[in-house]
């Protein structure tokens, strides 16, 4: 999921789907436009392929002239399959996929400001807008996103006799300690596996103070910050037993949020669709902002994270025009609240985003679009950061390892992450 937040590509937020799905059979036709999707659904009750066919055929509906092919893949393949047809001479007119940076820095890509109406523009959430710029030019247009908050179990908290949520990492480790003496079974699941670690990662990296950029958006992997970070979590929490008994350099999201849904663990950062999973389940779950640093200031708040997957418009075959008429329909709140609200992701734009004239946000919800408005992204525009995340996803849990040395760890992942800016430049 988000694959949109990333069962297995870089960034998605949904689990992935194999298979494809369209609307319209005449590609390669002068009034015919191609989307390249990826697929959110996990199965074919969930496939995105019914939200497309409605879309598609409402938007022809309404403009006879122009037709929409969607074809949907994997989250899996759908960032190396794009990159194919482009090389190739045969890209897509739009994709909808992880990343955009590596398109826009070739001057493949539309700016949003070639595409929209200035109203349409104008709607994005700011955060999301920021991170789908290159300098000051809109070029990945957010489409659906999350933020990250943390879990906990509420009958397992009380059953330890935690009687209130964390604010702190001393809070959170207190309560971890609580947890492991009634026998949970993972008192705080810390998924630094290589599906999603990256995301982890960064979440306790911004909760002290560090974070994967500095202010002018240069890359500070590995600040003080976050090798204190990676130190105190080892000696804190992987030490004495309070992660649970997969190392978590071994334990991937999806293993961890399975286990959160059959009640063994007692505290976990997610998103939106496991606080809907949870609940179903029965499950009394809360979620929280995360805990910050007891080094940080008093009253200081550091962002949360924030995912979002991007729409964006190749220049290859010449329809600006059409691909326009195309977004800024897709863009309508009903549209784009319809999209979310299928996968309990938060929607992009201002206006869908509000309850209940955007189509009904769920409440469950409102706190993570709280969330997102202060959030803070990966680096997306940052053409090296499919390269530099894919690093930080096999390497950055051997820093809490036994044997892990944390600075170590870090400015490996840092000297790999300047190797590939400086091949992109």
């Amino acid at each position: 999921m988000f694959g949109a937040s990333a069962a297995a590509t870089v960034f998605g937020l949904l689990i992935p789907l194999s298979g494809c799905g369209s609307s319209g059979s005449d590609a390669g036709d002068s009034g015919t436009l191609r989307l390249v999707a990826a697929e959110y659904g996990d199965t074919s009750a969930t496939s995105s392929k019914a939200f497309w066919d409605k879309v598609t055929k409402d938007f022809t509906a309404a403009n006879p002239g122009i037709k929409v092919q969607v074809q949907l893949l994997p989250w899996a393949d759908i960032d190396r399959e794009v990159s194919r047809m482009v090389k190739a001479g045969n890209a897509p007119d739009m994709a909808l996929m992880g990343s955009y940076s590596d398109f826009a820095a070739e001057g493949k890509l539309y700016s949003a400001e070639e595409l929209l109406s200035i109203t349409a523009e104008a709607n994005f959430l700011q955060p999301l807008a920021e991170a789908g710029s290159v300098g000051n030019t809109l070029y990945g247009l957010p489409f659906v996103a999350s933020s990250r908050l943390l879990f906990y179990n509420d009958t397992l908290f009380r059953q330890a006799g935690v009687a209130t949520a964390p604010k702190t990492w001393s809070d959170l480790t207190a309560a971890a300690k609580a947890l492991k003496e009634k026998g949970v079974k993972y008192p705080l699941a810390l998924p630094l596996g290589p599906e999603e670690a990256h995301a982890e990662a960064m979440i306790w990296e911004l909760s002290n103070g560090g974070g994967y950029a500095d202010s002018s958006g240069n890359y500070s992997l590995a600040s003080d910050q976050n090798i204190a970070t990676f130190r105190w979590i080892k000696d804190k929490l992987v030490t004495p037993g309070l992660t649970g008994p997969t190392p978590p350099s071994q334990l991937n999201r999806a293993d961890a949020f399975a286990a959160f849904l059959r009640g063994e663990v007692g505290m976990v950062n997610g998103y939106p669709s496991l606080l809907h999973e949870a609940r179903a389940k029965g499950i009394t779950v809360n979620a929280v902002p995360m805990p910050v640093s007891d080094n940080l200031g008093s009253g200081e708040v550091p962002p949360t994270v924030g995912v979002a997957d991007w729409m964006m418009a190749f220049k290859q075959n010449g329809k600006r025009e059409e691909i326009g008429k195309f977004l800024d329909f897709v863009y309508q709140d009903k549209n784009l609240s319809d999209f979310a609200g299928r996968y309990h992701l938060l929607p992009s734009t201002v206006t869908a985003s509000r309850t209940p004239s955007g189509g009904g946000l769920d409440r469950n919800d409102e706190q993570f679009l709280t969330a997102l408005r202060g959030a803070q992204l990966y680096p997306v525009n940052d053409p090296s950061w499919v390269t530099v995340s894919d690093t930080i996803k096999r390497s950055i849990g051997h820093a809490v390892d036994p044997n892990g040395d944390a600075k170590a760890v870090l400015e490996g992942i840092a000297a790999k992450a300047g190797e590939a800016g400086r091949k992109k430049s």
